[in-house]
């Protein structure tokens, strides 16, 4: 079972039980030296045939255990435990880049991008939030958090294709932006890309430093093709292709304890979209059991008092 302690350096009371045992052992020492001292032998074998080992040491162990699970339930020990019903906060970065107009997806990336976002949200639980970011040259919000997935599905429709860079650092800035802006769920942000950060004010160096800071899961897709793509001619009549810039997607899900996925077609994509929406992490939650620990050092004490004062009482 995992278990984990809020108030750790509690558990550094549990010296005190070899302490007290020693003390014990002492105290019966002596005892016994002043039994040999003072009476007769006689009475030294009654003594000994008429209390076994265990009626006479057991209510100092219970005693022991009784103080050893009152400091480990002052140490408040916890086990895991899955709130679903919390449901998450996603944020879906969305590159619109002059690149995501290339025709390899059908019609164009960004289309095939629309409808796997779509599908993806119209799968979330009824308690999850949502959020849509949309970044080229900057970045902007094109759905704020909700649960309303109906909402988020209409805003996702009216995404327009643009010809600007790419400033990945800062759509990832105001994806974890949004997820934090709820407390107490899982905050998760998916980023979706086909170039290379060549914009904004925010690295992506900073953006993952600011996820850490912030507690929140990046997955990251990259969008591509098993071939060079062609995008136009540049004003020197050269052509242009679009680059996928892979180390840096995967550096972004490793440090954020999410997971990278490569598209290479709309039929790979909607393969990721449908994985990731089976599996979202949702919150897990740390139930205390304190209480379990003063209930079973309640009950002992309470045997102890039995077996040292109790009509049937073991320990003469």
């Amino acid at each position: 079972m995992n278990i984990q302690f809020e108030f750790l350096p509690a558990l550094l009371l549990l010296v005190i039980i070899p302490g007290l045992f020693f003390l014990y052992s002492k105290y019966n020492s002596s005892k016994k030296e002043s039994i040999l001292k003072f009476s007769s032998l006689n009475i030294i074998k009654k003594s000994i045939s008429g209390k076994s080992i265990l009626r006479k040491h057991l209510p100092f162990v219970l005693l022991l255990i009784v103080v050893s699970l009152i400091i480990i339930a002052l140490a408040n020990p916890q086990i895991p435990s899955f709130s679903v019903e919390k449901g998450i906060n996603l944020s879906i970065v969305i590159d619109g880049s002059e690149s995501m107009s290339a025709k390899d997806y059908q019609p164009t990336r960004m289309e095939a991008a629309k409808r796997a976002v779509t599908n993806l949200v119209g799968k979330l639980n009824q308690n999850d939030n949502v959020g849509i970011v949309l970044f080229e040259s900057g970045a902007t919000t094109i759905s704020y958090m909700t649960p309303v997935k109906e909402k988020t599905i209409d805003a996702i429709s009216s995404i327009q294709q643009s010809q600007g860079a790419t400033a990945l650092g800062d759509g990832v800035s105001l994806g974890i932006d949004m997820v934090s802006s709820i407390p107490d769920k899982k905050n998760i942000v998916i980023l979706l890309s086909d170039g290379v950060h060549n914009s904004g004010f925010i690295t992506p160096d900073e953006a993952i430093e600011y996820a850490k800071m912030n507690n929140v899961q990046i997955h990251t897709i990259g969008l591509g093709s098993d071939e060079s793509v062609f995008l136009r001619n540049d004003v020197y009549g050269e052509p242009q292709y679009v680059e996928l810039d892979e180390q840096t997607l995967k550096k972004i899900s490793d440090e954020t304890n999410g997971k990278y996925f490569k598209s290479v077609d709309e039929q790979t994509l909607k393969e990721i979209f449908t994985l990731l929406s089976s599996n979202l992490e949702y919150q897990m939650e740390w139930s205390s059991i304190s209480q379990w620990f003063i209930g079973a050092a309640m009950a002992l004490l309470l045997a102890d008092v039995y077996i040292i004062y109790g009509r049937y009482r073991i320990a003469a």
